[in-house]
């Protein structure tokens, strides 16, 4: 899984495939995205809220990536919940922000607290109940930790800003990787599990993992998440977050 390979995604505006060097631009030129928020001033009742749009990535697996928007009165604990909800949450781990020399934590009281209690904090911590907007400016690179054990890391971005209206369920999705075509070890076929009995972990077809001598506790779901294969991540609970579509051809 360690294979880097170019990596494109779905613009959820006009539903165009896009490299991950290009969406970026894209976004902020995109006809039927501009349309969207032209509708927005039309329709818009009340003051407007200041809108952040965001991208995040795999630290160390730079082929999961999402962009979306979210009020820059959101808190950083909003937005924990937002990345575990999409990405990361398995087992009510602890997680902590980094921004510039400041880490924002989360307090769960789950087993990985005793990470924290063993090694000490290795810089200021805060709550994660401040707003973006007090931490974050357009520019901002930053850091997010899940799981202090068996750590999932991120790094974001703040993009841009606007005027908008407040998105539902504080989050609009704008883009995000399609699901990297890896191929079962067995026979080349679009991989569908991961063995994680074994370091570099093996992935599987649905066919060859069935065959497998520990199919029944050595295999965990391969889902389109920097999480995949890790803990017991089996990807998100909510269905209209999970987005599995693989790479159009078209767009090779």
């Amino acid at each position: 899984m360690s294979k880097r390979m170019s990596s494109y995604g779905q613009c959820f505006f006009c539903g165009q495939s896009f490299a991950k060097n290009t969406i970026t631009r894209h976004l902020q030129t995109c006809p039927v995205r501009q349309e969207a928020i032209a509708k927005e001033v039309q329709t818009r009742r009340g003051k407007p809220v200041r809108v952040f749009h965001l991208q995040a990535e795999g630290r160390y697996a730079s082929e999961y990536w999402l962009h979306f928007e979210m009020p820059a009165s959101a808190t950083l604990a909003d937005l924990d919940d937002v990345l575990r909800d999409i990405w990361l949450e398995c087992c009510g781990h602890l997680s902590a922000f980094t921004v510039r020399n400041t880490r924002y934590e989360s307090h769960t009281d789950m087993v990985d607290a005793m990470w924290k209690e063993f090694f000490g904090p290795s810089m200021p911590t805060r709550s994660m109940g401040v707003k973006l907007d007090s931490v974050l400016q357009v520019g901002e690179q930053f850091t997010h930790e899940y799981d202090f054990g068996t750590t999932t890391e991120l790094k974001l971005k703040v993009v841009a800003e606007r005027e908008g209206t407040r998105p539902k369920g504080y989050i609009r999705l704008l883009a995000r990787n399609y699901a990297p075509d890896y191929k079962c070890a067995k026979c080349q076929q679009p991989a569908q599990w991961i063995y994680i009995f074994k370091y570099p972990p093996q992935l599987y077809c649905e066919t060859h993992a069935r065959e497998h001598e520990t199919w029944e506790e050595g295999f965990l779901p391969l889902v389109n998440s920097p999480r995949t294969g890790e803990c017991g991540y089996t990807g998100p609970e909510d269905e209209a977050l999970k987005f599995e579509a693989r790479q159009p051809i078209s767009a090779e």
